[in-house]
């Protein structure tokens, strides 16, 4: 699937979920969940932002380092923030992160490993996302523990298959398209696999990241009036942060919001607290990623500071530096 066709399946998706949640609950909720947004709030916001962003940079550094397309990590928070803040405001909710990995691997000198490296970073985040929601889910009383048995035991086939797949299909000679990436993840996998020292890092971060965000979605519901009590709020946000992470959204709207309505109505707290508070949540994260929105600013003034000029007849193109030196 091209990427012009997967950025309108994901926006016409998202659009879809959203439409059908505000058909059931009515334009009220959203109105709510904007209006219980103030000063306070906000900044409290953009304050858990930030270690959040420093952990999935410490995250995307470690993976990267391991791949051999290290990025230092002062760069790896300026390129989170930015690709938070794209991923807040396109379709999709991912290009923010393809923008990130294909920018550091060319700087990097090699694109490909540099977007695998983003690849990866985000993939381990979302693994032990799941893996922290489905411990939440077994334990902790919630509209799905019923079902949990069966959907471990699903994910756990799944893996195995993937496992299975990436090791012991062979690829074909000479390689194809398909077969050069299998082999790529291969590369990938076995590096990530044997550097044993990455995995508390990266555990740890994305556990440190997962945390802060739990923070700002209970943070949200307390600015529009949820009364629940954290506990009872964690398997319902862990749900709605799983669907968070669905590519399949419009600028981030979407599956977040289809979850909470349901999960908070399944949880007895009411459909329209639930789309409230995801739009509250939306509104914070949003807010939270604008110093991204600078960085952009600032790339996109530096890159106009160098310009090429027409070549000269047997010469190169020199650069004309306008107004100082490129930093």
């Amino acid at each position: 699937m091209s990427r012009p066709t997967w950025k309108a399946l994901g926006a016409v998706t998202g659009a879809a979920i959203l439409g059908a949640v505000l058909w059931q609950t009515g334009i009220d909720p959203v109105l709510t969940g904007l209006r219980s947004l103030d000063p306070v709030t906000l900044a409290l916001g953009v304050a858990l932002g930030v270690p959040t962003t420093v952990a999935c940079a410490w995250r995307w550094h470690i993976v990267s380092r391991e791949l051999g397309v290290r990025v230092d990590l002062g760069t790896a928070v300026a390129s989170c923030y930015r690709a938070q803040f794209l991923n807040s405001t396109l379709p999709g909710g991912v290009l923010g992160d393809v923008h990130r990995g294909v920018r550091h691997g060319r700087d990097a000198g090699d694109t490909a490993r540099g977007m695998r490296a983003v690849a990866w970073e985000r993939l381990a985040g979302q693994v032990v996302q799941a893996v922290v929601a489905v411990l939440v889910l077994l334990l902790v009383p919630s509209p799905v523990r019923s079902t949990m048995p069966a959907v471990l035991g699903v994910l756990l086939v799944a893996t195995l298959a993937a496992a299975l797949l990436i090791w012991h299909v062979p690829s074909p000679e000479p390689p194809s398209l398909a077969g050069r990436m299998l082999m790529a993840i291969r590369d990938d996998v076995w590096r990530l696999v044997m550097v044993r020292h990455a995995w508390p890092g990266v555990v740890l971060a994305s556990t440190v990241a997962l945390g802060f965000y739990f923070a700002t979605y209970l943070l949200a519901a307390h600015a529009v009036g949820v009364t629940a009590s954290a506990f009872t709020l964690l398997p319902v946000v862990m749900l709605v942060l799983l669907a968070a992470g669905l590519p399949l959204n419009l600028a981030g709207w979407g599956p977040r919001e289809g979850m909470a309505a349901w999960a908070f109505a399944a949880a007895g707290l009411g459909a329209e607290q639930g789309l409230a508070t995801a739009v509250a949540f939306a509104a914070i994260v949003l807010v939270a990623s604008l110093p991204g929105a600078v960085v952009l600013v600032v790339a996109s003034a530096r890159r106009r500071r160098v310009r090429p000029v027409p070549q000269a007849p047997g010469g190169p193109p020199l650069p004309v530096v306008q107004g100082g030196t490129h930093g």
